[in-house]
């Protein structure tokens, strides 16, 4: 059938307003979301929506602490897990700002007593996940086998680094796969500290925090700083709740130390829609996939798209920039996409809560599915 010039305008139009996100969402179409979580004495959650630079909702739902049952709000500090690893690839990128580090730069590079199968591994890719280094938590498994988590003493970076170097080799050749390291986090937190000549808290503080306002934001180290505002975490049992706020692997920093609340993070999201900490070309780097394509995992499957700190896989069409966290008794979720001005922060003191699934349940009221045109 012919298209006249005039019939194709009217359905570019057409088409263009089916696919257009809402100018506005409701308060009540979010809330409704979030229906569950209304107790107000049970541990639940914080969102954060924030739409062409500023927030259009922010909300506490149930409880921080079920000894005070102090209400959730936008101050309430939770544990990120490893949402703590964008924070992460930022020191990094800092001091390859700084002159002080390279992402070529490999692991006997600054570790001098590093074993002999760190000259295959860069900082790049610890960075993105294409190292292959050994799971930490594996390590951790078989050595202390049979025996009760609560039972096992916490490890901290420096600890992990030293289960590293007594290892002979990584689990996949550098560079060759993608699978996802905690292991590889931990050692940057180690290799911030040995190039910066501070903690990582410290650098942390000095060069992300403070320079942001991100006054609530800490990486937490028990007997060395104190969590204000502090939300603890839960697990659902037969006979209600237990708290289950920390583990044999909460003590680490690197992979998922931080705390922070939906008010810092609005702060860390406007810094990096404006490029605060790093210009456009130097976070380049962090969102750009490993190796430019999808690589496969160690099970032959095809690895998600992974940068610097960020997934990368698109949602729905529209380009986006995520991560997950997931430690005892929290769960955590943020979903960036610029072009869309639109980002969606879950956060939550409760295990069995799916962060992602309620942040993309978000998302969907912003980008509702294209409706067929009748001609």
């Amino acid at each position: 059938m012919r298209l006249l010039i005039g019939d194709f305008v009217v359905l570019m139009i057409l088409l263009s307003w089916s696919s257009a996100a809402p100018a506005q969402i409701s308060a009540a179409a979010i809330d409704g979301l979030f229906s569950k979580f209304v107790s107000s004495r049970d541990p639940a959650c914080a969102v954060l929506v924030i739409k062409d630079a500023r927030p259009v909702f922010q909300k506490g739902y149930g409880v921080a602490d079920l000894r005070t049952l102090q209400k959730i709000g936008p101050e309430t500090n939770f544990r990120l897990a490893s949402l703590t690893k964008q924070f992460t690839a930022t020191a990094a990128m800092l001091l390859v700002h700084d002159g002080k580090l390279h992402y070529e730069d490999r692991l006997t590079d600054v570790f001098r007593d590093f074993p002999a199968y760190g000259k295959a591994i860069t900082i790049r890719q610890l960075l993105n996940h294409t190292s292959g280094l050994v799971d930490y938590e594996d390590i951790m498994a078989k050595q202390y086998a049979g025996i009760s988590d609560d039972k096992i003493p916490q490890i901290r970076d420096a600890g992990v680094l030293d289960l590293l170097k007594q290892q002979t080799g990584t689990k996949f050749t550098p560079g060759t796969r993608w699978e996802y390291s905690n292991s590889g986090y931990v050692v940057l937190a180690m290799v911030v500290e040995k190039r910066s000549g501070m903690s990582f808290g410290d650098f942390l503080r000095r060069r992300i925090f403070a320079v942001l306002g991100m006054t609530g934001t800490i990486a937490y180290e028990k007997g060395r700083n104190e969590v204000a505002r502090r939300a603890y975490g839960h697990t659902r049992t037969a006979d209600g709740w237990s708290e289950t706020d920390q583990s044999s692997t909460s003590a680490t920093l690197g992979d998922g130390g931080v705390y922070t609340s939906l008010d810092d993070l609005e702060k860390w999201d406007r810094a990096l829609a404006g490029h605060t900490l790093l210009s456009a070309k130097e976070m380049e780097p962090a969102l750009t996939p490993a190796n430019g394509a999808p690589l496969q995992q160690s099970d032959g499957s095809v690895a998600p798209l992974y940068g610097f700190g960020w997934f990368l896989n698109p949602y729905r069409g529209h380009r986006r920039y995520a991560h997950y966290g997931e430690t005892v008794g929290f769960r955590s979720a943020i979903q960036r996409f610029p072009d869309d001005r639109l980002t969606v922060i879950v956060l939550s003191n409760r295990a069995e809560v799916d962060a992602s699934v309620l942040a993309e349940g978000v998302v969907d009221l912003y980008f509702p599915k294209r409706q067929p045109i009748v001609r």
